[in-house]
């Protein structure tokens, strides 16, 4: 047998590191949401430890969707080894603020120390983990962190949760070579957010990416708790690639065509009120605790100098909300299903913002007043009241 060989097959048999506990359970805590919790195949709800030079680097995965983490360690013995994802996490932080040793035992079990506790758990065979693809080294975008986590706060809502309708189960990003948009639609409401004046190397045209809908959450919670100002951005013929600081994301693509979204951006909606956000959605949710249950739908009266919003139930009774705008155009009538109206509020944090309609019949749009910055609308289809 080759030395090459022995050594080789003894790493993989040995491992030995103290790292402490603040830095362990901070990429514990970032890899959750990605560990598979009602898996058919075991090996998915273990973390994949590998130890090297003087880093931990941690992978979990759910085959659609991987995060690889890595934080500083003291490595007495490099190697590897497979740990129960959610048991660790809800161990290490019982334990208390020192340094963990951790070390792989035989068949597969591993060892956790720290002060005076000490625990084995059983692992599994790390041949069984699957292989990750690794990121391109070609074709790198580089994209501003908080510029994508606001676009993800302000679509991700809309995006479908019905399994059926696939390609609406991810958010559409569009990168031009000066602008960034996103776009999500359930079929009932659509959510649509540009940014101009940023530039992307690199692309020329479009380039057209459908991130799926859990690889959004992820990548929202990644971003809410990165201080990196940019992150890095790849895709080959089946994977996406997010990279954000020392934390690498990577998401099975959805294939097929997000629907043509420009042709149901209303045109000529000309009734146009302005109204203050959080008055807005305080009215909405004041009288949608009276609304149907089943439809949540709201009305909204357009009449000279005020708003009337309304909900009436035979089982709850009805109530009416009345705000003071600025409008002096023909009395207008329409239905919208209320928490799709609160979800946009709560997304633009409550500043002035315009409603516009045309008819009772066709989709309503709402935008924010003001920001040069962003150009933000969102469209809803009415219901019949």
């Amino acid at each position: 047998m080759p030395v090459e060989a022995i050594a080789s097959a003894v790493g993989t048999t040995t491992m030995e590191i103290t790292v402490s506990k603040f830095e362990l359970l901070r990429e514990l805590t970032a890899t959750q949401g990605v560990v598979e919790r009602k898996t058919t195949i075991p090996i998915l709800s273990n973390y994949l430890f590998e130890a090297a030079g003087d880093k931990l680097s941690l992978t979990a995965t759910d085959l659609d969707l991987s995060l690889r983490t890595s934080c500083a360690v003291k490595v007495k013995k490099e190697g590897s080894c497979t740990i129960p994802a959610r048991k660790l996490h809800d161990y290490v932080k019982l334990l208390p603020d020192a340094d963990i040793t951790i070390k792989l035992l035989e068949n597969h079990w591993v060892s956790i120390r720290c002060g005076r506790s000490n625990t084995k758990m059983v692992g599994m065979a790390k041949s069984n983990f699957p292989s990750l693809p690794t990121f391109p080294t070609a074709g790198v975008m580089k994209i501003p962190a908080q510029v994508l986590r606001s676009m993800i706060a302000k679509t991700g809502f809309a995006i479908a949760s019905e399994e059926s309708r696939y390609t609406l189960n991810g958010a559409l990003m569009v990168l031009k070579p000066e602008s960034i948009t996103m776009v999500a639609t359930d079929g009932h409401r659509l959510s649509h957010i540009e940014r101009a004046g940023t530039k992307f190397d690199g692309v020329s045209g479009e380039m057209k990416t459908l991130v799926p809908k859990k690889a959004m959450d992820e990548l929202k919670s990644l971003l809410d708790s990165t201080d990196a100002e940019e992150i890095e951005f790849a895709k080959d013929e089946s994977t996406l690639y997010f990279r954000i600081g020392n934390r690498l994301l990577t998401s099975r693509q959805l294939t097929g065509q997000f629907p043509n979204f420009e042709a149901v951006l209303p045109k000529d909606n000309t009734k146009s009120i302005a109204v203050h956000g959080d008055e807005l959605g305080q009215a909405i949710s004041r009288v949608a605790q009276f609304a149907d249950e089943r439809s949540r739908a709201v009305k909204m009266r357009l009449e000279k100098g005020e708003l009337k919003l309304s909900a009436s139930s035979t089982e709850m009774g009805e109530s009416e909300d009345t705000i003071e705008i600025d409008y002096q155009g023909e009395l207008l009538a329409i239905g919208f299903n209320a928490q799709y109206l609160l979800d946009f509020l709560k997304a633009t944090g409550g500043g002035e913002i315009k409603l516009e309609f045309k008819d009772s019949q066709s989709a309503g749009q709402m935008r924010p007043a003001e920001g040069e910055e962003y150009k933000y609308r969102y469209i809803v289809m009415p219901m019949r009241i």
